[in-house]
């Protein structure tokens, strides 16, 4: 098994959930790389837990496409599925072109001063090249704007089915020039929520959630050995 950082659970807690959420960010950080292995008494003992916990967390992280179990075999972290990660990008797409465009036309007040805040956290996070965090910094922005439109059980569906397209967004945020792009696409989509248009909204998204998969052959050129296409 591809080693994982030391982890404590709070024991006030369900140790499913935990377990769950420890290995579902380990994957979609590719700390745990497509291909690894994930052995049950390991897991256990890393976690300090029964196999109960983690049997539970691996049946729900394969729901999702994330681990392939093979029963009596091994349980091994998928390949990045392309024909998957297109069908997340389709709905994620549509649901954000909707809710810009609501939010243009009425954005709570505050919203647009945590959007900035967010904006200006990854920026700084870029310049550090602290990958992870710019990525939960991503997810922030995003997630703010599900919130603000009071639809946060859309977040969690968009978030449940984007496993494969975070990975491909991963494996893409080091190329040169990809995080400026980001923040420069950010910028633009709270400008236009700020100004009250909805179709500049809904331009400025199209265009930042058409990057990675414009690359999605470069990405596969690179790394053959963790996509499926």
């Amino acid at each position: 098994m591809a080693p994982l950082s030391k982890t404590r659970l709070d024991r006030t807690r369900l140790a499913a959930p935990q377990v769950l959420e420890t290995l579902r960010g380990a994957i979609l950080a590719l700390d745990l790389p497509p291909g690894s292995v994930l052995a049950r008494q390991e897991l256990a003992d890393h976690f300090g837990v029964s196999q109960t916990p983690v049997r539970e967390a691996l049946l729900r992280l394969a729901e999702e496409g994330l681990v392939d179990v093979f029963p009596q075999h091994a349980t091994l972290v998928s390949r990045i599925d392309i024909a998957a990660a297109r069908q997340a990008h389709f709905l994620r797409r549509s649901l954000e072109l909707e809710l810009v465009h609501q939010l243009a036309t009425s954005a709570p007040p505050e919203l647009l001063a945590r959007l900035k805040a967010t904006v200006t956290q990854q920026s700084a996070l870029a310049k550090a090249q602290r990958y992870g965090d710019f990525v939960e910094a991503d997810r922030d922005f995003h997630r703010l704007m599900y919130e603000a439109a009071e639809v946060p059980g859309l977040w969690t569906l968009v978030n449940k089915a984007s496993g494969h397209v975070d990975r491909l967004r991963r494996l893409h945020l080091p190329t040169a020039g990809k995080t400026e792009s980001i923040l420069r696409d950010h910028r633009a989509i709270v400008r236009a929520i700020e100004a009250g248009d909805p179709a500049a909204a809904q331009q400025a998204l199209r265009t930042h959630l058409s990057g990675t998969l414009s690359a999605v052959d470069e990405i596969c050129r690179q790394y053959p050995d963790y996509v499926l296409v």
